[in-house]
């Protein structure tokens, strides 16, 4: 009974890690989609001005 009772907490433990690391990516896939288009806002906010001075 030991042996299987090591092999259940085991068994739990790595799906525990598979679904945290799963949450963990979705995260960031999230957040990246946002943090994407936030830092190409700010680009063409610092580029535009430089390219309508004639700067290019």
């Amino acid at each position: 009974m030991a042996a299987i009772d090591a092999m259940m907490a085991d068994m739990k433990y790595k799906g525990q890690i598979l679904a945290r690391t799963n949450k963990l990516e979705s995260g960031i896939m999230g957040a990246g989609i946002i943090g994407f288009a936030i830092g190409l806002a700010f680009a063409l906010i610092l580029v535009v001005p430089v390219i309508l001075m004639g700067g290019v």
